[in-house]
């Protein structure tokens, strides 16, 4: 359990009185199995929760065992419910300090009845930034914040990686959202839903407009539809064959794009299947050379084929010798 749940749970139990798990778990954006483990987890711990079955049933805590939550201003409490972020992406949306000062309360108001128990901040530490990145520049989330929170409209400029120049777009912005170390924006485009990354974002404005967002939906849900249409849906399946050396790269690279055949498996390779969204996303197989051989369909190794000439071509002379 990260920290930030840990906080936003106890505070979901103190300011009811029963919730149920499925209710602490669409509010955690979590699974019934992980909500389960972290009551689990705070039985262990000490905490007096009792559990009632039933239409009117639910998960109670007994009165004054949780967070103190009339310590708290309201300003700490919004703060706190920012689950998921580790001390860096606080910091990049200017919240850091509340969020400190919030946290420091909440422990100060702790029980004694746990003190045989570290304090969780002394051991655990979230860093959700992916490895070897590097410091993202464009648009910071602490700049969007104050526009986004405030309903508005905006017109951005986008740098898409897959236009051959910047796009001037005005959106309606459900909010901000961290993926993997990576902000996005998340806004309905003529009443489209997209994700927006910050650092392609090279300039923006506020429009004198109220956002337009489409009824019954929120920054949770758009996400969560945006999240499951780039993983799910696909233009392409490429069929390919990948030596046991590389399989677990490739799995850490394709998550679940790649789907293994385990009934075709040999003793040098496996079979699987990797979903792409455009063609053009297929030259990400060119890094495992000859490790890789894909089988089809045919526009894919036709244009696996076309960018390896092309690369075999660009070193075909050798770079003259700078001391020449």
């Amino acid at each position: 359990m990260t920290p930030d749940r840990f906080f936003t749970l106890m505070l979901l139990l103190e300011s009811r009185d029963a919730v149920t798990t499925q209710e602490l778990a669409s509010a955690l954006g979590v699974s019934l199995r992980t909500i389960t483990r972290d009551l689990n987890w705070l039985r262990d711990a000490g905490l007096p929760l009792t559990a009632q079955r039933g239409r009117l049933g639910g998960v109670t805590m007994s009165p004054g065992s949780g967070v103190d939550l009339t310590r708290l201003t309201p300003g700490e409490r919004d703060h706190l419910s920012l689950t998921g972020l580790d001390e860096k992406q606080r910091a990049e949306l200017n919240a850091s300090v509340e969020s400190r000062r919030a946290l420091s309360k909440v422990v100060a108001a702790q029980s004694r009845r746990g003190h045989e128990f570290l304090p969780l901040t002394d051991v655990v530490h979230v860093d959700s930034r992916p490895w070897l990145r590097t410091r993202a520049s464009g648009t910071t989330p602490a700049s969007l914040i104050g526009p986004v929170r405030r309903g508005r409209r905006l017109q951005i400029e986008y740098d898409s990686p897959r236009a051959s120049c910047s796009r001037d777009l005005v959106v309606d912005p459900y909010g901000l959202f961290a993926k993997a170390g990576i902000w996005y924006l998340v806004a309905d485009c003529a009443q489209v839903p997209q994700l927006y990354r910050l650092e392609r974002i090279t300039t923006w404005k506020e429009v004198d407009q109220r956002r337009r967002i489409r009824e019954n939906q929120t920054l949770a849900t758009v996400a969560a539809a945006l999240i499951d249409q780039w993983e799910h849906h696909h233009a392409i399946e490429v069929s390919a064959t990948i030596d046991r050396t590389q399989i677990e790269r490739a799995q850490r690279i394709f998550g679940r794009r790649l789907v293994r055949d385990d009934h075709e498996e040999s003793l040098t390779g496996h079979r699987v299947t990797i979903r792409f969204l455009h063609l053009e996303d297929v030259r990400a197989l060119l890094p495992f050379g000859s490790a890789v051989t894909v089988h089809g369909p045919t526009e894919a190794r036709a244009h696996l084929r076309d960018l390896a000439v092309s690369l075999a071509h660009h070193y075909a002379h050798r770079c003259p010798d700078r001391n020449s």
